[in-house]
C-alpha cells in the first residue's frame, strides 16, 4: 500500500480535516490546525507532501521520524499541528486496514468509559450558573471556565474580587455537587498568579489551568509549593522535549497537550508514559473538532494517567459549525452522564461526512482571537 495524495479542508468553524489516501482505496482523516493559523499549518502540511507520497502508511514510527528530523528545523506550533494531523490519518488507516480501532493498537483498554467535561462561560465569563445547570440536565457534573477576563501584570484588588466572587458564586449554587477547573488562559502573569490562586484557594477549584504562560514554566514548581490547587498546563507545549523539562522540574498535577498540536497520536502516547513516570496525570486539551476528539479518546482509553477529556461541543467558539456537524455516526459520540465510550470503529471511528466537508470548505471563514488591549492602550492576552 502506498499513499497517493493529502487533500486538507479548511472548515468553519476554525477547524481544518485532512485526507490521506492510498492506492487500494484505504483512506485516513487527520485535524492538523492551529487556531488562527489554519493557512500556515495547511502550507506545513503541503510541504510535507515529498516525505509521504508513495511511502507506505504502515510506517507511521519512520513517517514521523522523517518528518520531524528531515527538515532540520523542528518543532513549535505549525510544524508539530501539521505532523499530528498526519499522524491521525495514517493511525486511522493502520486500524482500517487491520480492522480494529487504534486504542487496541495502542495496547487495549485501560478502562471502560473517560470522564468528559463541558466548558461554560465565554471569553468574558457570564451568565456561568444557569449554563452550568442546563449542562447539569444533559448529564454534565464537570466543567472548566476562563477565571478572568484581561489582567494587568500587576492589576487591581477590584479585579481579583471580581474574579473570586464568580467562583464563589458556583461553590454558593452548587456547593460540592460539580467540580471546575479555572483557566487563566495565559492571562495572568506570576505577579498576579500567587494572588488569585491565594485568594481562590478556599472554593477548591478541581485545578488551575496555564496558572502563567508555558514559556514562564519556571514558576510552575513555585507556584504549585505556595497551593494545594493542582495546577494544569501543556496545550502550548509541543513535544516530549518540552515537556520532559516541566517534569523534571515539577510543579504542574495536571499535564495538557493537544492531540492536533503536539505531534498527534504518536507523540502525546510518548508525553503521557512520561506523564506517568512522574505521577502527573494527562487531560488532553481539545477544543477542535471530531477528529481531534476521537484522537484524544484513544489515546485516553489506552494511557492510566488519564483523568479528563475537553471537548468542544457547544463551545463559544463554534459559531457556523458544531463538533458532529461533519460526522456520520453521531450516535458513537454520545455522552451518557458525564461520560463516553470508547469508539469500536476501525481506526479513530470517525466516519467523516464527506460531502458536507466539502461544502463547508467552499466558504470557511479566517476565524481570529479577539486582540485585547489594556486601559493604557498596551496589548493583553487573550
Amino acid at each position: 500500500m502506498k499513499i497517493i495524495k493529502l487533500t486538507t479542508y479548511r472548515v468553519p468553524p476554525r477547524w481544518m480535516l485532512l485526507k490521506i489516501e492510498t492506492d487500494e482505496g484505504v483512506v485516513g482523516w487527520g485535524e492538523p490546525v492551529i487556531e488562527g493559523r489554519a493557512r500556515t499549518v495547511e502550507t506545513a502540511v503541503q510541504e510535507m507532501e515529498p516525505y509521504l507520497i508513495g511511502q507506505d502508511p504502515a510506517r507511521i514510527n519512520d513517517l514521523w521520524q522523517t518528518m520531524y528530523r528531515a527538515g532540520f528545523y523542528r518543532g513549535g506550533a505549525i510544524l508539530m499541528s501539521a505532523i499530528a494531523g498526519i499522524d491521525q490519518a495514517l493511525w486511522d488507516i493502520k486500524g482500517k486496514v487491520l480492522g480494529q480501532p487504534v486504542h487496541q493498537l495502542l495496547g487495549g483498554l485501560v478502562r471502560d468509559r473517560m470522564k468528559m467535561y463541558s466548558w461554560v462561560g465565554g471569553d468574558r465569563p457570564s451568565d456561568i450558573i444557569e449554563h452550568i445547570r442546563t449542562l447539569r440536565a444533559g448529564g454534565f457534573d464537570t466543567f472548566k471556565m476562563n477565571a478572568t477576563e484581561e489582567l494587568g501584570m500587576l492589576d487591581t484588588a477590584a479585579a481579583v474580587d471580581k474574579a473570586v466572587e464568580r467562583v464563589a458564586e458556583i461553590r454558593a449554587a452548587f456547593g460540592n455537587s460539580i467540580e471546575f477547573g479555572l483557566d487563566f488562559h495565559g492571562r495572568v502573569a506570576a505577579p498576579m498568579a500567587k494572588t488569585l490562586l491565594r485568594e481562590l484557594e478556599p472554593y477548591r477549584p478541581l485545578f488551575v489551568e496555564e496558572p502563567v504562560l508555558a514559556e514562564q514554566a519556571e514558576y510552575y514548581p513555585r507556584l504549585a509549593e505556595m497551593t494545594s490547587i493542582p495546577l494544569a498546563a501543556g496545550e502550548r507545549m509541543y513535544s516530549r522535549f518540552e515537556f520532559k523539562h516541566v517534569f523534571e522540574a515539577g510543579g504542574l498535577s495536571i499535564v495538557q497537550p493537544d492531540l492536533s498540536h503536539a505531534g498527534g497520536i504518536t507523540e502525546c502516547m510518548k508525553i503521557a508514559s512520561m506523564a506517568e513516570a512522574y505521577d502527573v496525570t494527562l487531560a488532553p486539551h481539545c477544543p477542535l473538532g471530531p477528529i481531534a476528539l476521537a484522537s484524544c479518546l484513544h489515546v485516553d482509553f489506552a494511557s492510566y494517567n488519564a483523568v479528563l477529556q475537553e471537548q468542544s461541543m457547544g463551545i463559544h467558539y463554534n459559531r457556523g459549525g458544531e463538533l458532529l456537524d461533519y460526522v456520520v455516526n453521531k450516535e458513537d459520540f454520545r455522552i451518557t452522564d458525564g461520560y463516553m465510550q470508547p469508539l469500536t470503529k476501525p481506526g479513530l471511528g470517525v466516519i467523516v461526512d464527506e460531502e458536507k466537508v466539502i461544502e463547508a470548505s467552499r466558504n470557511a471563514p479566517d476565524w481570529r482571537n479577539p486582540v485585547w488591549r489594556h486601559a493604557d492602550g498596551s496589548v493583553a492576552e487573550w
